[in-house]
């Protein structure tokens, strides 16, 4: 794909909106993020402050990314399927209203079968860019007492819990990357917004629903952000985006509880 073809596909001039269609656009951008991020955003600076202000210290704290919603496993699945499902109507939601009669919205965000090797590669690419200092920025921060100490998943590993663990971990990609990088990119470029600012303004959104985890990961995320919408702004495609960010998750839902048990002196 060219440049002037990736230019075409991620923006579009202000000049192109009126003033009641800039006004409609604003309070699209607002309605989507309200349903998709801000009540995670707002769970975890909530969180954040409640943790804050106990009499343990962050460092000696815990958070689970994926805990058991029942304790028996039939309904622990079906409620944690149920909650996958829900968070992935938003997606769908920003796809549709991207979508235009000459090009579809998954067209438009590069989520289509074009380039599925480049997608692959790029995937790939990004998450050992990511992933290794990722981990090193854990630790570090875990040291200073900026995070808290992650657990992936607090249920026992077996067949059907290594399926739901990967199911959330496309859904985190699905969402994130197309909600937050994708569509927002895309709506505020029709705004006129200039690429730092859509850089800057994605960022902080995705570090703000982190904050559960402590001030370090929320400015991990921050800085995993700045790579991600610079890379969707440059090459037009989120389909890498959803890649590595897959590819992190699923490693770290499922390689982390054979970590911990290897190496529980970095863990705990």
């Amino acid at each position: 794909m060219s440049h002037s073809r990736i230019d075409v596909t991620v923006s579009q001039g202000p000049e192109e909106l009126d003033r009641s269609a800039r006004v409609r656009l604003r309070w699209e951008i607002w309605i989507v993020l309200a349903l998709a991020i801000i009540p995670s955003s707002l769970y975890a600076v909530i969180s954040l402050a409640d943790r804050a202000t106990r009499d343990t210290a962050l460092a000696d704290q815990t958070t689970t990314l994926n805990a058991s919603r029942d304790a028996r496993p039939l309904f622990d699945a079906l409620l944690q399927l149920s909650s996958i499902l829900t968070d992935l109507v938003p997606v769908a939601l920003v796809i549709w209203l991207l979508w235009r009669p000459t090009v579809s919205g998954f067209r438009k965000l590069g989520l289509d079968t074009r380039q599925p090797l480049g997608d692959l590669g790029q995937g790939l690419l990004l998450a050992a860019c990511v992933g290794v200092p990722g981990i090193v920025f854990y630790l570090a921060t875990r040291a200073l007492g900026l995070t808290l100490s992650v657990e992936a998943s607090a249920q026992e590993i077996t067949w059907w819990t290594v399926i739901l663990l990967l199911l959330a971990a496309l859904r985190a990609a699905l969402l994130e990357e197309i909600v937050v990088v994708g569509y927002l990119a895309t709506r505020l470029r029709e705004l006129g917004w200039a690429t730092w600012q859509i850089i800057v303004a994605s960022s902080l959104l995705r570090g703000s629903y982190h904050l559960y985890q402590g001030p370090g990961m929320a400015l991990g995320n921050v800085a995993m952000g700045v790579l991600l919408s610079w890379w969707f702004l440059r090459k037009g495609r989120v389909g890498g985006l959803v890649v590595a960010h897959f590819i992190l998750d699923a490693v770290s839902f499922l390689g982390y509880p054979l970590a911990a048990a290897l190496l529980p002196q970095l863990f705990t």
